[in-house]
């Protein structure tokens, strides 16, 4: 019998065999013989070992010319790689990571093989991101030195590694493993065994969720894609992102998170099921969301789905001044945005001081401009001088466009489109810039419902691309034309949505936010390592407590609260220690508490 690895003194792990040479094993044995570990490479398939050796070949060659490597530091990174399509070769492994195809069957028929082959101090680790580490491990004959190891693709690229224990690891297995992510100049979460850990648990949730956003034909694929990479600052959108990874392995993924928790978010949207049962499994098969020119290639092609370049719309109105209600942060920088772009602005508040004082607001933000050097002095006056205060909606009475950015409560708005209705003239357009209210709410109080849309800008609008542009069932057509071709000239990049709640940012981005919150509130995994996980696994610019409290607790839980009313699905329920934290007053940065604390200057 093995002595406990807690007693024993832990061996550096020099030699690693990694089984299963895809694309993840590969970059795993590249990673490794770059950090000067003995590796063999192993797989069934002789053109696989050999192809994860011309790979090597090729990014040793790469790093060479890039002078990151010398020849000679090439030639030792490539001599400490050999490869077999023997399982036996693994007989002097201090460490296995096994990377074969997400399969009980198969992982579970490795386990057993290796437990005949490999030293009885040997660890054993999965590179799953969805099987039961726990499960694997309890049928194998040395529970305790069996992780998980989860690496991200790429993985010479990506530097965090989950690091998953089940009950029966021993402590000395995950510290030897941690000590190896560090070494590897990787940052190790640890973390425990559920299905899809963390990363992966939050990423695939929020990846199905705009799967059945776009099976339901509520926005196109571009404009998904597109919303969530400008407003959120993601590198990739999530129907590219389903295409890279590969639909048959999000399904697979999903199905497991599904049957560990029952939350109906988990649930593969069914349009996953049917392009993978079909062969288009994304990039990899040359064809999944989006069409590309190859099998492997990530060049997108045109298909049937592509829109047209400069498909004529119905013929817009004519736009040449812009009436913009509130005197917040949002209020000004619409007003500077369209007064940049060369429209004549009236800005009007409730009274003439809050317009003034915002105006001077936008005279600030347009000298930080100047002097960061991305406008001239003169241009900056220019943008000034078209700007009109008023402290009444009155001067409204000429402009094409009134659009409000006033607080976010119904009535308020209500009342607002009410005035509108009255002092603006026939044919105007009226927008409400409304993150989370239905327009249609907006419209009705109104006498002219089809001249109402929502523009939905984001926050700090002159720095934000987006725009999302909300059609009601009652907008006219040359009204969203009209939408369309303003975002155009005031350089932001618009996508259509139907008047639901969230649109599709909220939509997609709070129930994510909420997922990691019930992760914190379940003890599965701290803040700092579910930030850590989602900037350096999933390439998010923030992690998620990071962007609530930035945010604010407040107008996350109000959010929540409007999309878990509109589609009443349980598992869109506020967290509770979401409630909790803003009950207690603690909303984030504004109030120096949130998830985390705050100086207060």
């Amino acid at each position: 019998m093995a002595t406990p690895l807690s007693d024993t003194p832990l061996s550096p792990l020099k030699t690693v065999a990694v089984v299963g040479l895809g694309t993840m094993g590969t970059g795993i044995a590249e990673i490794l013989t770059r950090a000067g570990r003995e590796v063999i490479g192993i797989d069934i398939s002789e053109a696989a070992a050999a192809q994860a050796v011309t790979t090597l070949e090729a990014a040793t060659a790469r790093a060479v010319r890039r002078e990151r490597l010398t020849e000679r530091e090439r030639d030792e990174v490539l001599a400490r790689l050999r490869t077999s399509t023997d399982l036996r070769a693994a007989a002097d492994a201090d460490l296995v990571i096994e990377v074969a195809p997400e399969s009980y069957e198969i992982k579970q028929q490795i386990f057993r093989a290796l437990d005949d082959i490999v030293r009885p101090e040997t660890i054993l680790a999965t590179g799953t991101n969805a099987l039961s580490v726990t499960r694997l491990a309890a049928d194998s004959a040395r529970p305790e030195r069996v992780l998980g190891l989860h690496f991200f693709n790429p993985a010479p690229a990506m530097r965090l590694v989950e690091v998953v224990s089940s009950v029966l690891t021993a402590p000395g297995a995950v510290a030897a493993v941690t000590e190896l992510a560090l070494e590897l100049g990787k940052e190790p979460v640890a973390v425990g065994d559920r299905p899809g850990f963390v990363a992966d648990g939050l990423l695939f949730s929020y990846l199905n969720q705009a799967a059945a956003m776009y099976e339901a034909k509520y926005a196109s694929r571009e404009d998904i894609d597109a919303a969530m990479k400008l407003g959120c600052g993601l590198p990739m959108g999530p129907l590219e992102l389903l295409d890279l990874v590969g639909i048959d392995t999000a399904r697979t993924v999903l199905e497991a998170m599904y049957a560990a928790s029952h939350d109906r978010l988990h649930a593969p949207a069914p349009l996953l099921k049917q392009l993978s049962e079909a062969g288009l499994t994304g990039r990899k098969s040359g064809r999944g969301f989006y069409t590309y020119d190859a099998p492997g290639s990530a060049t997108v092609v045109r298909d049937a789905l592509t829109p047209l370049e400069g498909a004529a719309l119905t013929p817009g109105r004519t736009v040449r001044s812009v009436g913009v209600a509130g005197s917040g942060t949002m209020a000004s920088g619409i007003a500077e945005v369209f007064a940049k772009a060369g429209y004549e602005v009236v800005l009007a508040a409730r009274s003439e001081e809050k317009a003034q004082a915002a105006k001077a607001r936008i005279g600030k933000s347009l000298s930080r401009s100047v002097d960061k050097g991305r406008l001239s002095a003169e241009a900056a006056a220019q943008t000034l001088e078209r700007i009109t205060p008023s402290g009444s909606y009155d001067a409204f009475a000429d402009v094409d466009l009134a659009l409000e950015a006033v607080a976010e409560d119904l009535e308020i708005k209500q009342q607002l489109f009410a005035v509108f209705d009255k002092v603006c003239k026939p044919g105007a357009i009226l927008a409400t810039t409304t993150s989370s209210l239905p327009v249609v709410a907006c419209a009705r109080a109104t006498s002219r419902p089809q001249d109402v849309i929502g523009m939905h800008f984001f926050n700090p609008a002159p720095a934000m691309k987006l725009v999302e542009v909300v059609r009601t069932v009652l907008t006219a057509d040359d009204v969203h034309a009209t939408a369309r071709e303003v975002c155009a000239k005031i350089k932001k990049h618009p996508v259509d949505c139907g008047d639901r709640a969230g649109f599709i940012v909220n939509a997609l981005l709070f129930p994510y936010l909420n997922n990691a919150v019930k992760m914190v509130q379940e003890h599965y995994a701290s803040l700092d390592d579910i930030d850590a996980a989602m900037k350096l696994g999933g390439g998010y610019p923030m992690g998620p407590f990071e962007l609530l409290d930035v945010v604010g607790l407040d107008v996350s839980l109000a959010i929540e609260k409007v999309l878990h009313r509109e589609f009443r699905d349980p598992g869109l329920a506020p967290a509770p220690l979401l409630e909790h934290l803003v009950a207690a007053g603690c909303l984030g940065r504004k109030t120096g508490r949130g998830f985390r604390e705050y100086a207060r200057h």
